[in-house]
């Protein structure tokens, strides 16, 4: 096969005068002119590009929604299938950890009352101030050392509220341990339920849907807001100084609002 040389001219090739061997023969090509293209025809362009997607969009992206919504549904429907025997084991082991969360806080108010009636009985009948108050103060640093322990144990400030839900937790993961409940796939579940959840409401967006945004609430103003509203007005009318340009101004507003009336929107 003879070789085949191409020389480029200004590094393009078959952009402007070419020069080609073969055969030990030279062979010059000139290309034809091209034609610049205009920021109008780019704009023509631009314009079908958009028409033409739009046109993908109408024939394919909405049958790809519904279809996209229609397995979303299916899909919720198996996990709350699924989910409904889970549910009920559930409910049923959060009352039993709700009833013994509420047994273990009124076991401790009654241990809290039983040391209360004893440091009593030993101040006032049994011995004397003077004696009960350093056991007083141990018991009450007793007390700060329990807190500081249990946060080391748990990593968690001692508040009331968060040892009960912790108790509650550890009541209830128990209880599911015993009943052989697996906490972890109702956990599961009911994540793969919201996340669908969430997809069918960017799916039913009305932006994503490109339909009109829904128009913005008026706001609205009840009688005794209006009434209050009123007054105001009426009191800054009649502070207003005796210069001239004051009186402009209070006449002004007085006649705007004998001719406007009521300006403010009611509730009905």
């Amino acid at each position: 096969m003879p070789p085949l040389v191409v020389y480029r001219d200004e590094g393009r090739l078959l952009l402007s005068v070419t020069m080609l061997s073969l055969n030990d023969r030279q062979y010059y090509v000139t290309p034809p002119k091209r034609e610049k293209i205009t920021s109008e025809e780019l704009t023509r362009l631009g314009d079908v590009q958009a028409l033409v997607a739009q046109l993908y969009e109408t024939l394919n992206v909405g049958e790809h929604q519904i279809r996209k919504e229609r397995e979303l549904n299916s899909k919720l429907e198996e996990l709350n299938v699924k989910l409904g025997p889970l549910e009920v084991k559930k409910g049923e082991l959060d009352q039993q950890a709700t009833r013994r969360t509420s047994y273990l806080t009124w076991v401790g108010l009654g241990l809290m009352s039983v040391q209360f009636g004893v440091l009593a009985r030993l101040t006032w009948w049994e011995y004397s101030w003077d004696i009960m108050e350093p056991v007083t103060y141990f018991v009450t640093y007793g007390t700060a050392m329990a807190a500081y322990a249990y946060f080391v144990l748990t990593k968690q400030e001692y508040i009331l509220p968060d040892v009960k839900d912790r108790q509650h937790l550890i009541t209830l993961h128990k209880s599911a341990k015993k009943a052989g409940i697996n906490l972890a796939e109702y956990n599961d579940v009911k994540r793969q339920i919201a996340e669908i959840e969430h997809d069918l409401r960017r799916l039913r967006d009305p932006l994503y849907m490109h339909l009109p945004a829904p128009p913005p609430k008026s706001p609205t103003y009840s009688a005794t807001e209006i009434a209050a509203s009123k007054k105001l007005l009426k009191q800054a009318l009649e502070k207003a100084t005796d210069s001239v340009v004051n009186k402009q101004a209070a006449a002004k507003i007085s006649s705007l609002l004998e001719s406007t009336g009521n300006p403010f929107r009611s509730k009905k």
